[in-house]
Order: C-alpha cells, then structure tokens, then sequence
C-alpha cells in the first residue's frame, strides 16, 4: 500500500494576510521651522516599533516590515500642549504617501506595483479636543501578501497649518523614508 504525499490541508488564501503586530511609524514635526523655512529638512524626525529598522530620529526611516503586516503612519507636531489662550498649535497632516520605483534610475518615478492593501487616511483632529486627548490624522494599509520582498522607497506629502494664515503649506519629503519587506 502506497501512501500519498499530497497535504490535505487547504492552501493559504492569502499567505501572510495575518501578521498581527501592527507597526507604527510616528512622524513628529517642528512646525515653526518648516513653514518658515518651506521644507521638511531638518524640521522631521522619524521613529517605529519595528525590529532592525535603520534611522531612528531621523527623516530617513528604514522600517523593517513583513507581507501582510498593517502599518500606521502617525504624523504629529513636535509641540501639542494646547496653549495658554486656549488654542491649539498649527497641526500637520499627512496628505499622501507615495511610493517610489526603486528600479529605475530616477528616485521620483512612482511605482506602478501595488504594494499596499487599503492604504488611506483615519481620524483626524476634531475641535473639541482636550488637553488629556491628543487626537490626530494617521494613515495605515496592509502590506501586500504578494509584495515582492526588498526596499521600498517612499515619499511624504504633508499639508501643515500656517499660524495666523488660512492657506495650508504642502511639504514633500526631500530624504526619502522606506519600508524593507521580508518574505513571510
């Protein structure tokens, strides 16, 4: 009697879809040095809970992430104390995240490859907030099940609050941050 060495087990519909350890990526930002200066240069630091990322506290991020794991970005000023008059310091927001063609030659082609789930904007400030509740916008997708392990770059466009103006600033990231895929 011969036994068979196909698995009866069914296969993974969606290998990798249940990583469950949620990586957050938090971006806090000088305000005032930004919109003085029209530039996120030296004005963001970077930071996550992932485990062998490069570049803690700086704008250059390499966030080390599996397929199938869901990744937070939280953007944050580096002042949030709401102030003395009531009101509170000019926030920023993350208006789009984009990420790059890491084949071709030039660093701003975006790429054509999917490598996000569901990648959109959450909750957002709202005008009730109290100094014990810091409430902010942030973004998060799931990482591909089907992203081809390797680095992704990726660039951040940010709308800041002006203080004292109506008109919002756009910031794109000059340093680009990125995401390492392992394979599951």
């Amino acid at each position: 009697m011969t036994t068979s060495t196909r698995s009866s087990a069914p296969e993974k519909q969606n290998p990798g879809q249940l990583n469950s350890v949620q990586l957050n990526i938090v971006t806090l930002i000088n305000m005032e040095r930004a919109t003085e200066t029209g530039s996120l240069s030296d004005s963001m630091y970077m930071m996550d809970n992932s485990i062998g990322g490069k570049g803690q506290g700086t704008s250059s991020l390499e966030t080390v992430c599996k397929q199938g794991q869901v990744i937070n970005w939280i953007v944050r000023p580096i002042d949030m104390e709401k102030r003395l008059d009531g009101t509170w310091p000019p926030m920023p927001k993350i208006n789009n995240i984009v990420f790059l063609d890491t084949e071709v030659g030039d660093e701003e082609d975006v790429s054509e490859r999917r490598i996000f789930n569901e990648l959109k904007i959450y909750g957002g400030p709202d005008r009730t907030r109290d100094k014990y509740t810091s409430v902010y916008y942030y973004w998060a997708g799931a990482v591909s099940p089907t992203a081809k392990p390797g680095l992704y770059r990726y660039r951040l466009v940010l709308e800041l609050e002006q203080e004292h103006k109506k008109e919002r600033l756009y910031l794109n990231t000059a340093i680009h941050p990125s995401i390492r895929i392992l394979p599951v």
